[in-house]
């Protein structure tokens, strides 16, 4: 199989093809090679190794880098994207002002040749690349990036990451309603390539913000012409190293090299193919038959094999994301005291130790080690594995020995395997009883976003490695709040920048669990060169190529 069920067809056999190739392929002359290449491609099963098809004495084939995607977007909007996957389609796709810096290093120059700062720290000026051009030809102009947040913040659009602009003078009163006069918000084009940008308070982090997902540049008239299709094949147009060529859905996405990008010279790779898959097997098998290059996830228990028979391509990478458990505080059943025994009942060193052996650490706390600064460091809590309390704050819930409590379902999209070892955790030191239940990622997604859930496993990546970030996601009324809790100690704290006391109030109440920090643990094809992740899951592909055997 390449990635997808029978049932739902395989590319270039029906499916769902969002609109067709935009433009034709960059550098590929139609020579015999390239045309098998085209149709093993089209079939979606092709075994051969794509670099290295071209026969000795004629053209190269061209560099394709295939990647496992792991969910069907939802979105390639800015301003409806949530998930670290989607924004990784939309990084080859769209070029912020700054782009992340390699490993985890301070921003680069991305659309924005250089900036400065205010000697007070509140105002950043950006200057513009005067070579920035639109896929269309179109110059990039500072009115795009200032009509893109205009978009994003407008209440109407609803946009899950509206809370990253709102270090902008005036962005969270207008993203609110509060005012609605836009020009009073702190985004301004001085003249074509110059953007002001104006804080609420200095924040030395800024550059890392505006090097985010959330702030990457839409058309805005493009938006306006095509509607809700304008992000499908041949509508699409962005600033980015490569445009859309096809939209699959359930199946792939496929972006391809864009002459018209600002340095189009040292972009290697000719494609890239975004492929998706069902689960974590499936992917494995993929790549192991040269389907794929690089990996999302390795099977747990395939880790250990792979570290002794192929170490040189399988990777571990910390990540700034922490993995939890969200309780429906709105369940009568997931009372404070029975959240916290929930919690004091997981043993987090087996879970990490025993189950995942990826790397992973231990969650005794939310905020991940990157993320804990002195002020959110001093005094925070400590969550330990202690059955005798959380026993003890069961009874107290109204459920002695787990009698009375309800079978609730403990939902995710992944990690089965956690998922049991948590079930068994709780039947042994508690003596309830929970259903698990898979769900396909956007279907989970969906239920934590409208709160149809009980227990679910969730993942917490802020778009700026900054705790204010990620403490944000669980002030009272914000979108990724999934538990749906609200408490005025821990929006006071937060937006006090008492990281600590805010932390203490999370865990003390307990609307969710942390279990671990998590690594990414992967594999990547010796063949890839110049790859670039950082520890928020962001990609910068202009860097990267794909080499034939034997000329690494």
């Amino acid at each position: 199989m390449c990635g997808w069920s029978r049932e739902r067809g395989l590319p270039g056999n029906g499916g769902d093809h969002r609109g067709p190739p935009a433009g034709p392929r960059v550098g590929v002359r139609p020579t015999l090679p390239v045309l098998l290449l085209a149709a093993l491609l089209a079939a979606g099963c092709g075994r051969r190794d794509p670099a290295v098809d071209a026969a000795p004495g004629q053209a190269s084939a061209p560099q394709l880098l295939r990647l496992r995607q792991r969910n069907e977007p939802v979105s390639l909007d800015p301003a409806s994207t949530a998930l670290p996957d989607e924004f990784g389609i939309l990084r080859s796709l769209l070029e912020g002002l700054l782009l992340p810096g390699p490993n985890g290093g301070p921003p680069e120059p991305g659309a924005a040749l250089r900036h400065e700062v205010s000697a007070d720290g509140l105002v950043y000026t950006f200057h513009l690349r005067p070579d920035g051009r639109w896929s269309d030809g179109r110059p990039v102009t500072a009115a795009d990036f200032v009509a893109s947040a205009r978009r994003l913040l407008t209440p109407a659009t609803a946009a899950p990451k509206a809370n990253v602009y709102f270090a902008v003078q005036n962005a969270r009163a207008f993203a609110t309603g509060a005012i609605t006069d836009f020009s009073a918000v702190g985004l301004r084009a001085r003249d074509e390539r110059t953007l002001v940008i104006t804080l609420e308070w200095p924040n030395p982090r800024f550059p890392a913000t505006v090097a985010s997902g959330p702030w990457l540049p839409v058309r805005t008239d493009v938006v306006e012409r095509h509607g809700r299709h304008w992000t499908q094949p041949g509508n699409f147009v962005g600033n980015g190293p490569f445009v859309l060529a096809e939209w699959r859905a359930d199946q792939r996405v496929v972006v391809r090299r864009n002459p018209r990008w600002r340095d189009a010279a040292s972009v290697r790779v000719d494609e890239i193919h975004f492929v998706r898959f069902d689960n974590g097997d499936s992917e494995d098998r993929a790549y192991r038959a040269g389907q794929i290059d690089a990996t999302m996830a390795v099977p747990f228990s395939k880790v250990p094999a792979y570290a002794r028979e192929r170490p040189q391509e399988l990777h571990r990478l910390p990540m700034i994301e922490t993995r939890y458990l969200a309780f429906n505080t709105r369940l009568p059943a997931l009372g404070g005291s029975a959240r916290l025994a929930l919690a004091l009942a997981i043993d987090r060193e087996r879970l990490t130790e025993r189950v995942l052996q990826g790397g992973q650490s231990a969650a005794h706390r939310f905020l991940p080690p990157p993320l804990r600064t002195p002020e959110s460091g001093t005094g925070a809590p400590h969550l330990s594995f202690n059955p005798a309390e959380a026993r003890r704050l069961l009874a107290a819930a109204g459920y002695p020995g787990g009698k009375g409590f309800p079978r609730l379902e403990l939902s995710g999209w992944t990690h089965s395997q956690a998922l049991e070892a948590i079930q068994q955790m709780w039947r042994t030191e508690l003596g309830i009883e929970v259903a698990i239940v898979i769900r396909e990622a956007k279907v989970h997604l969906d239920a934590l976003r409208t709160g149809h859930f009980e227990i679910a496993f969730a993942t917490a990546i802020p778009d700026v490695a900054d705790p204010a970030a990620m403490l944000g996601d669980f002030l009272s009324g914000a979108p990724l709040n999934y538990p749906r809790w609200s408490h005025a100690g821990y929006d006071a704290a937060v937006q006090a920048g008492d990281y600590a006391k805010a932390e203490r109030h999370l865990l003390e109440e307990s609307p969710i669990a942390p279990l671990y920090f998590n690594s990414k643990v992967f594999l990547l094809s010796p063949r890839v060169q110049g790859w670039q992740e950082d520890g928020l899951w962001a990609r910068v592909y202009q860097g990267m190529s794909v080499v034939a055997p034997g000329k690494r």
